[in-house]
């Protein structure tokens, strides 16, 4: 018997320009007097950050940075700020000021701080053993200074697994920030490869969550305490998504040529924020699951524009480079998505033929991809057709993930996704 029942559960959200300024009176409300801030040594340079850690110290709040957040979080670098909470704590909440990396790690943080335990005890399956937090985390007030992953928004928090080359993650609805501060001011100083990443990233949630397998087409679950946190695309989930969508279509290149332009930054923040709703809720599927072991699998790749010269591939570009072969491959079975997905896009009523949407979603996401100046696939950040049998093998690991696909994929379908990655244009 299948579900005939969607959930929708969210963080309390405070949006505006200068925004940040309230912090001090969001802990108060909370109950947080001694507070980890945790952030990263590109953000903590950053004027608005100097100032909030000094209207924390005036509000009477003892704040104590970590401000080594690494950039595309590992095991390792979640180890380091975890033993920093324990070696400095108890605080009564946790702070993260930063991109998804940040927020995630202050998530992780959170958890194995109060609840201590072996890394993999929380860690999704099938590469760590998916426990449920055993009960209430403190206060985590979540303060995005990228348009990016949405995380927080969301019940998950991704790491890398340095000994098995792999992503994944933690999801539990524990997880979930107490409250999102969202300032779009702080994006002015994000450089121009982080704009295009994390905007990209946006851009790929909104089209995952609106085309994953709807919510009343699972399984019943017989314990509804045990539903899990992304159940499928429905009208709420629906309604995010979508407008994400057209918001990030329609600034993502103004804001990427022009970091003055508070119309676009603005907008590209609401798009994000919005996309972590509609993923939060319905989930993300294969791009995602595919992101995974090509960051975990990243060779000398250096991508233009981070501040960290180090090789990498950031999470919002692997999850952006599958998405063209994997919508062409899905494009029989989701047609009315996809037309619904071109006319959010185009911010248009156009309709067009269903056997034609798929690739005028596709030619759209392309032509910013390009604008974006993302690589030209696969094979430009390093990886040759010899790498297919790894990548597929991480991205097989990603079940939480390919369970939300439209229909159900193997080994073969995404041999054929990732050699028609290799090249995009």
């Amino acid at each position: 018997m299948n579900s005939n029942v969607f959930t929708m559960e969210t963080v309390p959200l405070k949006f505006g320009w200068g925004v940040l300024e309230e912090l001090p009176f969001d802990c108060d409300a909370l109950g947080m007097h001694k507070v980890m801030v945790l952030s990263d040594p590109n953000v903590t340079e950053q004027d608005f950050f100097k100032q909030t850690m000094q209207a924390l110290a005036a509000h009477g709040i003892n704040a104590m940075c970590f401000k080594d957040v690494a950039c595309e979080p590992t095991d390792a670098s979640w180890q380091a700020a975890i033993d920093f909470a324990i070696n400095n704590g108890p605080f009564d909440g946790y702070i993260s000021i930063g991109g998804g990396s940040s927020i995630d790690t202050a998530k992780a943080v959170n958890l194995y701080a109060t609840y201590p335990d072996d890394l993999l005890a929380y860690v999704n399956k099938p590469v760590g053993q998916a426990k449920a937090p055993p009960g209430a985390l403190k206060p985590h007030i979540a303060f995005p200074t990228t348009a990016g992953t949405g995380s927080e928004s969301t019940t998950v928090a991704v790491v890398g697994i340095k000994k098995l080359n792999i992503k994944t993650g933690i999801s539990h609805k524990k997880l979930r920030c107490t409250l999102a501060v969202v300032d779009p001011q702080t994006t002015q100083s994000i450089p121009k490869g982080v704009v295009s990443s994390c905007a990209l990233d946006v851009l790929t949630h909104a089209l995952e969550s609106f085309t994953t397998l709807p919510y009343n087409q699972r399984p019943k679950v017989e314990n509804p305490n045990l539903r899990p946190p992304f159940i499928g695309a429905n009208p709420v989930s629906d309604m995010w998504s979508k407008k994400s969508i057209e918001l990030v279509a329609q600034n993502v290149v103004r804001a990427y040529k022009d970091n003055t332009d508070k119309e676009a930054l603005s907008n590209l923040m609401l798009a994000s924020t919005y996309a972590g709703l509609g993923f939060g809720n319905a989930g993300v599927h294969i791009p995602h699951a595919m992101g995974y072991p090509i960051a975990g699998l990243a060779k000398d790749y250096i991508p233009p524009g981070y501040p960290d010269k180090k090789p990498q591939v950031p999470h919002g570009m692997s999850v952006t480079l599958g998405a063209p072969a994997v919508f062409r491959f899905l494009a029989p079975h989701i047609p009315e998505r996809m037309q619904e997905c071109y006319q959010a896009m185009t911010g248009s009523n156009e309709t067009v033929p269903h056997d034609q949407a798929v690739e005028k979603v596709v030619e759209e996401l392309l032509v910013i991809m390009r604008e974006l100046e993302l690589p030209n696939g696969l094979a430009e950040i390093g990886f040759s057709k010899d790498d297919i049998p790894a990548l597929v093998d991480g991205c097989m690991k990603q079940q939480r993930l390919l369970v939300n696909a439209p229909i159900p994929i193997d080994e073969a379908a995404l041999t054929q996704i990732f050699e028609d990655t290799m090249t995009l244009w």
